[in-house]
């Protein structure tokens, strides 16, 4: 007896696809919509959150906004629909383990290395941490 999961799915009818594809293109503008808020919101929260913290440890306004972001990824969940299609097309959705911030980590790696040799990095490091310092200081005498 073949399992319910590797069972054949039938392919969509001609008016799911349709439904699908009308719920697509509006969840992509709700999804641009938040991304062209969270843009502008997210270097707010982050500046907010490097000037706000006390003891030269930065505030968690940025996190909880990321925190926000990620519900509404979910609750847009863009991509839903492949529900809906072939089964061996939802199976294999798969796109691998990598990603972006896999990326982002190896460029970071090489900076961290880089500081860690006295490079241009370790001077730079320096010169914002100085005026990040310099910003929480004055926050602190304004109170």
């Amino acid at each position: 007896m073949e399992s319910t999961r590797n069972a054949k799915r039938p392919a969509p009818g001609r008016w799911t696809l349709i439904r699908d594809m009308a719920v697509l293109q509006v969840k992509l503008v709700v999804d641009g919509l938040r991304d062209l808020i969270l843009v502008p919101a997210s270097l707010v929260a982050g500046v907010w959150s490097l000037i706000d913290g006390d003891d030269g440890k930065p505030g968690d306004h940025f996190y909880r906004l990321l925190s926000l972001g990620k519900q509404s990824e979910r609750w847009i969940s863009l991509f839903g629909a492949l529900n809906n299609g072939p089964a061996e097309l939802a199976e294999a959705n798969d796109a691998g383990s990598a990603d972006i911030d896999q990326f982002i980590s190896r460029i970071e790696a090489f900076v961290v290395e880089e500081h860690r040799r006295g490079g241009v990095t370790a001077q730079a490091k320096e010169r914002i941490d100085r005026a990040l310092d310099s910003l929480q200081g004055r926050k602190k005498s304004d109170s």
